[in-house]
Formats: structure tokens, C-alpha cells, sequence
């Protein structure tokens, strides 16, 4: 269910930068839209604050019909909740339950009123010990969900970082064109980088066709898939924070191994139910360069520096 404009409510405001929120403005918000989807009066009982998130605000809210993890904010991009709702459906829909991918209920675009985003609430269970095969197993699933062209259906967000997800038959088209070349070109207009480096970066563009296998087959990926976007849960691993397009599944791994924190259980896992091709290693650095990339045009610093060292590694 997508909301276009569920009315506004004077008084409310939320800033990054440290100001409060009206708590009960949004909870006003997430009554009138669960009451349209429910067709019933729904009412919150309780929410509370949950930290972790670097972009958005997040509770976790009681009502008479259930609980409900929310996100929300109005300092972002418009449509920014409305494309997170639809990787979590996709995901939801390959998973085949074998993960736990948080059922939609409501997303609200940005608008004179924040912007929002209602999920099932998932209740952690930190003591679950298979969930590194779990995962691995579950992944590898999703991995195998198929479809006839690479990108999705609108273009969405990778954090906060738009994705250019028009569709492409050709993998290696797409990667260089919709991913590294798109994003160099954010990175032109926000945090310019010296002509010899971009120089570095055109003849690397020039190279993608050789780099990548041409029989790329089509997986859908979650796109962002570091340690921090999935959680044990008491219904198994779950999945969040998706950036979910159709891709070659080894853009997923660059991601995956850019910061640790997936087991060789997992990899075995993954393994079993659908090997990687034994060369993909090779490929890795070139996957990761996408979010090295965008992890300096987010937040510049030591970033612009390894990414320039993985594309010159190519060359």
C-alpha cells in the first residue's frame, strides 16, 4: 500500500543535524495509514527509539493490531521509502522463507509530510548458532530467483546514493555504464577528482568489456549486503536495508567481503547450494570499487585513495 498524501500535521519537523521530533505527528501519520490498510481503527500504543541507523529515524511501535518496526524522515530523497518497500518485496518473494525478509505494511513517500516506511517487527535472537549457513544457504536462493534483464524496476538508493538501474541485456554494459560511470559522475558534480584520476578511471570504463565474463547470468541481489544490513532474528537471518537490483551475483560479493564479517560457513554454505565460478576472486576488487566509490562520494576521506589503488590495479 503507497500513500501519496496522508495529510499533514502542523508542529512536526525532524533534522539530522539534532533536532527533536513530534513523536506524536508521525504517530498520527501511521495510525490514518495502517487504519486504511487494516480497514480498521488502528491505534499506537507505544514506540520507542532504536538506534543504529545513520540515515533515517527508526522505532519500534505498539498498536492494536501488532507490532511494527517504522522508519522515517523528511530530509532525504522523495521516493527513497517507496523503492526500499520494493527491494523487500522482491527479496521476499525469491527468499521462499528460507530468510527472513520483513513483510511490508505501509511506504510513504517524502512529501510536506515526512516520509515513512512500516515493516513487520522482527524479534532479534542473537543465540541462534546456524546462522552463518543459514544465511549462506538463503542467500544463494535469492541469487537463483531469475529474471530476462539486468536492473529493476525504478531506480533506487544504495544508502543514500541514487542507482541507475535502467535494464541492460549485457552485464558488463550495465556495470560500467549505470554503476561505475553514473557514479563517477555524481562524484564530478559533488567532490571533483584531479584530471589524472579520472583519466585512470576512463581507461579502467574502457577495459569493463574484457574484465567481465560475457555470459554473466541474471541474479537478483540485495545490493547492499554488509554485516550491518542483515540480523538473527527469532524466524532465522533476515535480510534489511536493501538496495536490491538484477545483477551479475558477484557485484553482491563486493560488498560482502569489503568489510568482514561472513564466515567461511557461510561461503560453504553458499557454495553447496550454487558454487561460485572458481576465478571469482579475480573479479572482487572490481565489484568493490563500486562501493569504495560510493563511500567516498558520501563521505570523502581516505576512500578516493583506494579506490584510485583497486582501479590502477586493473590496468
Amino acid at each position: 500500500m503507497i500513500l501519496k498524501n496522508p495529510g499533514v500535521y502542523p508542529g512536526f519537523f525532524i533534522d539530522i543535524y539534532g533536532l527533536y521530533t513530534d513523536m506524536n505527528n508521525i504517530n498520527r501519520l501511521v495510525e490514518k495509514a495502517l487504519s486504511e490498510k487494516f480497514g480498521e481503527k488502528v491505534i499506537v500504543s507505544s514506540s520507542g527509539s532504536i538506534g543504529g541507523g545513520c540515515i533515517n529515524h527508526a522505532s519500534k511501535i505498539t498498536t492494536n493490531v501488532g507490532r511494527f518496526f517504522l522508519k522515517w524522515n523528511s530530509h532525504c530523497a522523495s521516493d527513497i521509502f517507496l523503492r526500499e518497500a520494493e527491494s523487500l518485496k522482491e527479496l521476499k518473494k525469491a527468499a521462499q522463507n528460507q530468510l527472513a525478509v520483513p513483510e511490508v505494511f505501509v511506504a510513504k513517500e517524502v512529501d510536506s509530510s515526512p516520509g515513512f516506511l512500516v515493516m513487520e517487527y522482527l524479534d532479534s535472537n542473537s543465540s541462534f548458532t546456524k546462522s552463518d549457513e543459514q544465511l549462506g544457504r538463503g542467500l544463494a536462493l535469492i541469487h537463483k530467483y531469475p529474471n530476462d534483464k539486468f536492473g529493476f524496476y525504478n531506480d533506487n538508493y544504495c544508502g543514500a546514493t541514487i542507482q541507475n538501474n535502467q535494464w541492460k541485456s549485457n552485464w558488463g554494459e550495465f556495470f560500467r555504464d549505470n554503476r561505475l560511470k553514473f557514479l563517477l559522475k555524481l562524484i564530478q558534480s559533488e567532490r571533483p577528482l584531479p584530471s589524472k584520476e579520472i583519466d585512470v578511471y576512463d581507461s579502467l570504463l574502457e577495459q569493463i568489456p574484457s574484465l567481465i565474463p560475457q555470459e554473466s547470468k541474471i541474479s537478483l541481489i540485495h545490493g547492499d549486503l554488509w554485516s550491518g544490513n542483515f540480523m538473527n532474528t527469532i524466524n532465522g537471518p533476515a535480510l534489511i536495508d536493501p538496495a536490491s537490483y538484477y545483477a551479475d551475483r558477484e557485484m553482491e560479493f563486493g560488498i560482502i567481503t569489503m568489510f568482514g564479517g561472513f564466515s567461511n560457513r557461510f561461503f560453504s554454505a553458499y557454495n553447496e547450494v550454487f558454487p561460485l565460478p572458481s576465478e571469482w576472486r579475480e573479479r572482487n576488487k572490481l565489484y568493490q570499487l563500486f562501493h569504495v566509490l560510493n563511500h567516498y562520494y558520501l563521505f570523502g576521506g581516505g576512500y578516493r585513495q583506494q579506490a584510485l589503488r583497486i582501479a590502477e590495479s586493473y590496468l
